[in-house]
């Protein structure tokens, strides 16, 4: 199909910014989910398989799946819906490199990152197990590793859940490389199917291949069912014990592999601690690599009398192999099958041991597990060992303990990682905030620095911005009264003084306007009446001069003095006259004030008389 063109917006949420990658079933896009302003990865199913009910389906599934899988280990899924005529599933956005291509570019990798890496992938596929869900198609191409190395699992898109199986007569589903052998024949899968699967990919990281190749996925397969892989000691130097973890991973027939992904991290965990304790066991611990044979077929019976040479030498073969088991059964009468107690309680595994009549001695450590749960024993459940012998058990104390961390000012996918590395259970919630940007995390429940047990469940909440509140409308109260308004409902004002023929102190104009959407917290801009820009014009006639431009001014207006003669000698330093004389006027204008100024006498002092002057 056609690509979905960048800046599309999918279901009228989510906006196309480019395409990251495209597979059988569908392209996926790197999309903004415009409600919450995230960036979401967005599996658009092909327009062509869109009208197939069978596709469809399977897509639909691998929502469902998925979006019931909230686990630290595996992506989670948002939203599905339909678009343009086909379907859609909206899923977290990881950033990082896929499995795949970290092998790529850096196989063989060391044993411990190798177990590393494996480790939380069987936390996702035994999360999933437990839920009835099997994955089908464990390949590295879908793990994806963070920068921080968070480890999570993509695509399940061919999961079965229960008895909703699709089925494909004569079809392979999944990928040839990382096939079990019974999905290679069609069979039935098992939750050893992925466990298989996962076997593929960690032989795959230690020796920098995988264990089968071929010119077809038909000659793939068959080597899955019929042949050994090659040793890995031909590419990389490899523990015995982790050999043999690998060995039992690997078998042909389901029920000698391990039969839960808590199993084969034990197995892992155990051969971790002996790697670190530079302990590379014995010769009785090398892994050796035996492939179990399909059962003979009969010849036609035109070739039987011909033929019949190669049954004599299997039968010889036969024979043999009964004599050297009599003389085995002889010798090693004293030796008995040590059961299999992983994954059962101490006190349901100790009277199965004594009773077969071994020594139990028992470790205990912390672990994945549930406390009192035997995750570990050596003897491994199956083999021989001398009655009276020793039986280690290594029980668990559970998950134990951890500090939840502090992610304020992480980004959300930072806290998330933080949080999912100290084994923690994640839930994200979205919170409206004034104080932290959106897209980041605000803080936890419980809270940092409280101590809780591994697996547990913390609430991480992350802000999705202010709230959007209406501006009140608070023009014409007074200034104390908007302001309290403001306040109560959580926004900040500045005022600003304009002179208006409103009484003093009223709110004249407000920005932004009533009812406008605005972050809580904002700023409301105020502008708030001072009274009447005029004032009454004080009369002064008859003050001094002093006296007049002090009052004069104290109204607001300038001042200005000229002299006026006068023949009364009592006027002398008096105003006698004012222009204007009385009324309102514009504060800051002028008022002229005209002072007396009394003439004086020839030969002496006084004042002139009216109209006389000097000559």
């Amino acid at each position: 199909m056609a690509e979905v063109a960048e800046n599309t917006v999918v279901d009228n949420r989510y906006r196309i910014l480019n395409r990251i990658g495209s597979g059988g079933m569908a392209d996926v896009y790197c999309a903004e989910d415009t409600h919450l302003g995230r960036q979401v990865a967005l599996k658009v199913l092909h327009r062509r398989f869109a009208q197939d009910d069978e596709f469809v389906e399977r897509f639909r599934r691998e929502a469902s799946a998925a979006a019931a899988l909230q686990h630290p280990n595996v992506v989670n899924v948002y939203d599905r819906g339909k678009h343009d005529g086909t379907y859609y599933i909206a899923m977290e956005f990881l950033q990082g490199r896929t499995l795949k291509e970290i092998i790529q570019a850096e196989a063989p990798l060391s044993q411990e990152r190798a177990i590393e890496l494996a480790i939380p992938i069987l936390r996702a596929a035994g999360f999933a197990h437990k839920r009835g869900v099997i994955h089908r198609d464990f390949k590295p191409h879908n793990v994806m590793v963070s920068p921080s190395g968070a480890v999570k699992v993509t695509d399940f898109g061919i999961a079965r859940a229960g008895a909703s199986e699709m089925t494909e007569t004569g079809s392979i589903m999944g990928t040839a490389h990382y096939l079990s052998p019974e999905q290679a024949q069609g069979h039935g899968v098992t939750a050893a199917s992925d466990l298989y699967s996962i076997g593929v990919m960690l032989y795959e990281m230690l020796a920098g291949q995988v264990p089968f190749q071929g010119d077809s996925a038909v000659s793939i397969a068959l080597k899955h069912l019929s042949e050994p892989p090659p040793r890995l000691a031909q590419f990389a130097r490899v523990n015995p014990r982790l050999e043999a973890v690998l060995n039992r991973a690997l078998a042909k027939q389901p029920e000698q592999r391990f039969q839960s992904a808590d199993d084969f991290i034990a197995a892992l965990e155990e051969a971790r601690a002996a790697i670190a304790a530079g302990d590379n066991g014995d010769a009785q611990d090398t892994a050796t690599w035996t492939a179990v044979p399909p059962p003979p077929i009969a010849p036609p019976p035109a070739e039987r009398g011909r033929r019949r040479w190669p049954w004599v030498v299997l039968a010889v073969l036969l024979a043999a192999g009964i004599a050297a088991g009599v003389v085995a059964l002889v010798l090693g009468g004293n030796r008995v099958t040590v059961p299999k107690v992983v994954g059962e309680t101490i006190e349901q595994a100790s009277p199965q041991l004594t009773q077969k009549g071994f020594h139990v001695r028992t470790t205990r450590r912390t672990s994945e597990q549930s406390a009192g749960l035997v995750f570990a024993q050596d003897p491994a459940g199956g083999d021989k060992a001398d009655k009276g012998s020793t039986v280690n058990l290594t029980v668990s104390t559970g998950p134990g303990k951890k500090t939840v961390p502090d992610v304020r000012g992480m980004t959300g996918q930072e806290a998330l990682t933080a949080l999912s590395k100290r084994g923690f259970l994640v839930e994200e919630h979205q919170r409206h905030s004034t104080s932290v940007k959106d897209g980041f995390a605000i803080g936890t429940d419980p809270a940092n620095g409280t101590s809780q047990e591994v697996g547990s469940r913390v609430q991480l909440f992350i802000s999705s911005g202010p709230r959007q509140v209406a501006v009140p409308d608070v023009v014409g109260l007074d200034v104390d009264s908007a302001k309290s308004t403001l306040s109560d409902q959580g926004f900040t004002y500045t005022t600003t003084q304009q002179a208006s023929d409103q009484p003093e102190g009223r709110v004249l104009s407000q920005t932004p306007s009533s009812g406008t959407k605005v972050d809580e917290g904002s700023r409301v801009s105020l502008v708030v009446s001072k009274g009447p820009d005029t004032a009454d014009i004080p009369a002064v006639v008859g003050l001094t001069e002093q006296q007049a431009t002090d009052q004069i001014r104290a109204a607001g207006f300038e001042v200005q003095v000229k002299d006026k003669s006068v023949n009364d000698p009592t006027q002398d330093g008096q105003v006698v006259q004012q222009r204007p004389k009385s009324g309102k006027l514009k504060k800051g204008r002028t008022v002229v004030i005209y002072v007396g100024r009394a003439a004086q006498q020839p030969g002496g002092t006084g004042t002139p008389p009216m109209g006389g002057g000097t000559g």
